[in-house]
């Protein structure tokens, strides 16, 4: 390819701020290999195997220390078995219409990664998936930050929440009862300053083996709540019910409580277990 091809593609196509789409990735570093897999994601993967992609972004990790990871409900979850596997989160937002060009690169990026041993083995995925912006939901109006700007800003806390339906009617019943009622009812007068909810979206065909195909396609909704203070503070007051939020025809599968990480650092590590 002739360095007039990137010109001729930035010249083309959507390029507005809008996450259209996400990956959310929750991951469980194998015991004893914290600090090495750490180490790996943040000085190597979350640059080369995800930022420096084409239409991602936006980008932020999270992590949940073992207090953290006992907060989790439900105890006989869908999404982690145990609840409590997947002690590290990140987020990622891909331009709106982007979906299927992002996916060639990272495809292929992510095979010349394994091809060069610049992949980490030793981790398992327990909840992996690009999804489709639904609805983002705010607590302030247009006072506050928008979801655009959601991976930047200094939050203190984010809540992965997964919800199953019983089939694709019944997921398009929940999602506009969380838009229209629920989630403004419960963004009142909290400590979350917003709530994206997004779809997920099958893998290709072609993905690494060692992530598997994505569940829910049909049925599931997963929700990100970013949240202002640490969840620790807040969680009996605001968050302990969030497994009631399906309602009928909904089953909360997750709820997972996480604080970002420190990047460059370690810190956290020490606290997984």
């Amino acid at each position: 390819m002739s360095d007039e091809t990137y010109a001729e593609l930035a010249a083309v196509g959507p390029y507005g701020v809008h996450p259209g789409h996400a990956l959310i990735t929750m991951v469980e570093p194998h015991p004893g290999h914290e600090y090495a897999y750490n180490r790996w994601y943040e000085d190597d993967h979350y640059y080369a195997g995800a930022m420096a992609m084409p239409w991602m972004f936006a980008g932020r990790r999270w992590v949940a220390t073992r207090d953290l990871q006992e907060l989790r409900t439900p105890e006989k979850s869908a999404v982690a078995q145990p609840v409590t596997a997947g002690c590290y989160l990140s987020t990622y937002w891909v331009t709106e219409g982007r979906y299927d060009e992002h996916m060639k690169w990272t495809v292929a990026i992510n095979k010349r990664l394994n091809r060069d041993a610049r992949v980490y083995r030793d981790r398992t995925h327990v909840f992996t998936a690009f999804q489709d912006h639904e609805a983002t939901v705010y607590r302030d109006g247009a006072a506050g930050p928008r979801d655009f700007h959601a991976l930047d800003h200094p939050y203190q806390g984010l809540v992965l929440q997964v919800v199953d339906t019983d089939g694709p009617e019944r997921r398009a019943e929940l999602l506009e009862r969380l838009r229209s009622s629920e989630l403004p009812r419960r963004l009142a007068g909290s400590p979350a300053a917003m709530v994206t909810v997004f779809r997920p979206t099958p893998l290709p065909g072609d993905r690494m083996t060692y992530v598997k195909q994505v569940e829910g396609v049909d049925n599931r909704l997963t929700l990100l709540w970013f949240l202002e203070r640490d969840p620790r503070a807040c969680w009996a007051e605001h968050f302990a019910d969030l497994d009631t939020v399906g309602g009928e025809g909904g089953r909360v599968e997750l709820v997972a409580p996480f604080i970002p990480t420190v990047p460059g650092t370690d810190q956290y590590v020490d606290r997984l277990r």
